[in-house]
């Protein structure tokens, strides 16, 4: 039967996102695991007043980002932004990302190569050599390190510069930018003028490429080949390089800190792991760490286009959509087994961590191969690492678009 009127509670809609327990910095809000078993569709207001639809079950979040009725376009009206900056920034530039088809898939298709299984699984030596030397870096330095600054940022930054072809010797500079980017409270004037830096400084980038002989990376290709032909702007291009440059290295550095802070907090499933030869295993915790931690804890937004019904509800065109895939990803339907506990033993690929859909996210062949060969080689080749202080010392990214720690402090 559907509902064509809102939820039946007369209480105001709750704020989205809701607060975590601070004594569970690994689960979502509790709040959003009531309301997936309770009103798995319920209105919610976000931090400019506006309301809309959250969707927390794992069979409705699927079937939303699948669906060509719901946009990613957040210049339709009734889209709910993520945060005030975002909102500003998106009226100066806009990545493929935020496209509908059939523009998504032309601009998505200029990239498929570069994140091609068989093309990223070509690299994973590279990322080895990458991921030793800097563990023979902490190693030479001593105990004790931040875990975040001395490799969890390092690992893929270096690795996004060298597919891209931006220095890595700027990492500093971008790294800034896109922290100012990603934080939730960034006001939107700062946060255009860190766009504006970066974007100055990309476009600088791919023209000097076009003045340069073209070599296999993707900025250069997109300079020779989609720029030169007419394909891409160089603003497009910028564009593009932009999302891939923030989202090639924030993801995957917070996975690679607040993972491993989750394995310190279940050290006999860190042993299991550290301790098997088996890369199987190895790519189960991978696939589990995405779900159990499901970073993006902001929410994919789409708006309806037309009235679609999603699970007995009727959503009416022009409403709002959050998606929140960490509610999806605890869904007892899609994760029998006590889907609030850790096991890296648990066949997870079903997870909803990287989105759903086209907008699938692109680049996570590459994540999963860098996750995998950190996750093999840091606990075993410092088999005592280990918290310094106290897990509730910790301070957790509560205040940026994708959770993680803002440090670690390990030791050794």
């Amino acid at each position: 039967m559907t509902n064509t009127l809102t939820p039946t509670s007369q209480q105001a809609p709750p704020t989205y996102p809701m607060a975590r327990t601070p004594t569970c910095p690994f689960n979502p809000p509790p709040e959003l695991g009531r309301l997936r078993e309770t009103e798995p569709i319920s209105r919610v207001r976000i931090w400019n007043g506006d309301q809309g639809w959250l969707i927390t079950r794992y069979e409705d979040v699927r079937s939303v980002l699948i669906d060509p009725r719901f946009s990613a376009d957040p210049d339709k009206p009734g889209y709910l932004p993520v945060t005030a900056a975002g909102q500003a920034r998106r009226r100066r530039s806009k990545s493929f990302i935020s496209m509908d088809n059939p523009e998504h898939d032309v601009m998505r298709r200029m990239l498929t190569r570069d994140f091609m299984v068989k093309r990223v699984e070509a690299m994973r030596p590279r990322i080895q050599q990458i991921v030793d030397g800097l563990i023979d870096d902490l190693l030479a330095a001593g105990p004790p390190a931040n875990l975040v600054s001395d490799f969890a940022l390092p690992v893929p930054s270096l690795v996004i510069c060298e597919l891209l072809g931006v220095p890595y010797t700027d990492h500093e500079f971008f790294q800034r930018c896109s922290s100012t980017l990603i934080a939730m409270n960034t006001k939107p004037e700062i946060a255009i003028a860190a766009s504006e830096e970066l974007r100055d400084y990309l476009g600088a980038l791919v023209q000097r490429k076009q003045g340069e002989p073209e070599d296999s990376t993707v900025l250069s290709r997109l300079a020779h080949n989609q720029v030169a032909k007419g394909e891409l702007t160089v603003d497009e291009a910028v564009d593009t390089g932009l999302l891939l440059l923030i989202a090639g290295h924030e993801t995957t550095a917070n996975m690679i800190a607040l993972g491993t802070l989750a394995l310190l907090e279940h050290p006999e499933q860190l042993a299991q792991l550290r301790d098997s030869p088996d890369p199987a295993l190895v790519r189960s915790t991978v696939e589990e760490m995405l779900r159990y931690l499901t970073i993006v804890h902001s929410g994919r937004r789409r708006v309806a286009i037309e009235d679609v019904e999603v699970g007995g509800q009727l959503i009416r065109a022009g409403e709002g959509i959050i998606v929140a895939g960490e509610a999806a990803n605890r869904d007892a339907n899609a994760f029998p087994d006590a889907p609030d506990e850790l096991d890296i033993h648990r066949d997870a690929r079903h997870h909803v961590a990287f989105g759903y859909g086209i907008h699938q996210c692109l680049g996570q062949p590459l994540a999963r191969v860098e996750l995998q060969v950190v996750y093999s080689t840091l606990y075993r080749r410092i088999p005592t690492l280990r918290l310094e202080g106290d897990l509730a010392d910790v301070r957790f990214k509560n205040d940026m678009v994708v959770y993680g720690v803002h440090a670690l402090p390990v030791t050794w």
